[in-house]
């Protein structure tokens, strides 16, 4: 019996000791306001610019898509 308890717990102890270390990729992203090139970015925003992109934000999330201001009449 002893025997039997030393193998499952030796077998335990190893398992523990063959995990893979886990490191974070180093992914270097673009910032938000960089932008994209294709037909779907908002008229009137430039690219890179980051106040034009403040204030399409801005005005994004004070008219269109506020539900509040939306309310039925």
């Amino acid at each position: 019996m002893k025997r039997m308890s030393f193998i499952l717990l030796s077998v335990g102890a190893l398992t523990a000791c063959g995990e893979a270390t886990q490191t974070l990729g180093t992914k270097n992203d673009a910032t938000a306001f960089s932008g994209a090139t294709n037909s779907y970015v908002e008229a009137g925003w430039t690219a890179g610019n980051k106040t034009s992109w403040e204030q399409h934000l801005r005005a994004r999330a004070q008219y269109g898509q506020d539900d509040h201001s939306r309310s039925p009449k």
